[in-house]
């Protein structure tokens, strides 16, 4: 039986702005962590399991400074050493921001709801949300899965202003195969790099006249941006207690890098079917992405994800 819990407006501080070689708002992989770990607990006290979430964002500050082509994040002035001496500076970009998180929910409801709203609000006020603090979620909401666009739409009404991530990685694939019709040397992240770059190009002006300038838009148009969406294997698993210094000891032990993908944010009112707005895992031979069944091109080889870089 499938339920949807909506957690509405969580207000986080100082969430984790950057994902791989992304910065600006948190991996996926950071809102399908925290969804399996509250599905453990959930499963421990309920017997309920939550498979997927898709993620809305209503508002984001980002910690840094600088002008629209050049950025500096604000770091924090770290306590002295043991020595008195100056602690080094260690990277870090932070943001607030308020988001809310639809997950699908697997499972007999108990016949008590209200204890059940109460139990995930407390466990999820416990947890970390992309290395962030939750202070406050608005409301905890439990209800039957919307069966069509009426019934999604009314759940989206009330989610708004905000604007829901949705995977576009297909276009990264189309956009590939254009370029190497162009270029055939060209490679995944020439393609990649294109939807990440702010590229600007001079107009032709009469003699004794500035050159005039203007923005490039990007491959595919709408509010496209470069997203990490998991990791792969890059090297082969190891068993528990094999690999020293690991956070877990009992735990098998693999190398792995970020792969990467193109997200779209659009208004949460143009959403006509819930289901294809949930990210859920993909995994396969080492590969760990995370994926929406609404991109157009699941069946493009998982390699394609990755590049070097």
């Amino acid at each position: 039986m499938s339920t949807l819990i909506i957690l509405r407006r969580i207000k986080v501080e100082n969430a984790n702005a950057i994902a791989g070689l992304t910065y600006g708002f948190p991996a996926i992989t950071h809102f399908l962590g925290f969804t399996h770990a509250l599905s453990r607990k959930l499963q421990q006290s309920h017997g309920l399991t939550l498979e997927g979430c898709a993620v809305i964002s209503h508002q984001q500050q980002l910690h840094a400074y600088g002008t629209r082509w050049e950025k500096s994040f604000a770091l924090t002035r770290n306590p002295l050493t043991r020595e008195a001496k100056t602690a080094a500076f260690n990277e870090e970009g932070r943001m607030h921001m308020t988001v809310s998180l639809l997950i699908d929910c697997q499972g007999q409801l108990p016949a008590d709801i209200a204890v059940l709203r109460d139990a995930i609000t407390q466990q999820a006020q416990c947890q970390r949300l992309a290395g962030g603090t939750i202070i406050d979620i608005e409301q905890v909401a439990i209800q039957s899965f919307p069966q069509d666009e009426a019934q999604t739409r009314q759940v989206m009404r009330r989610l708004i202003p905000g604007f829901i991530l949705r995977d576009r990685t297909s276009l990264l694939h189309q956009h590939f195969q254009a370029l190497r019709q162009v270029n055939p040397h060209a490679e995944l992240l020439d393609a990649w790099l294109d939807f990440a770059a702010l590229k600007m190009q001079a107009e032709p002006a009469p003699p004794d006249y500035p050159v005039s300038w203007h923005s490039l838009p990007k491959p595919g148009g709408g509010f496209l941006t470069p997203l990490m969406v998991g990791y792969r294997a890059i090297s082969p698993l190891y068993s528990e207690g094999e690999v020293e210094k690991v956070r877990c000891q009992q735990t098998p032990f693999c190398f792995a890098e970020a792969a990467y993908g193109i997200g779209e944010w659009q208004g949460a009112h143009r959403i006509n079917d819930i289901r294809q707005a949930f990210w859920q895992y993909q995994y396969q031979d080492g590969d760990y992405y995370c994926r929406q069944s609404s991109d157009t091109d699941l069946a493009v080889d998982n390699a394609s994800y990755d590049f070097d870089y």
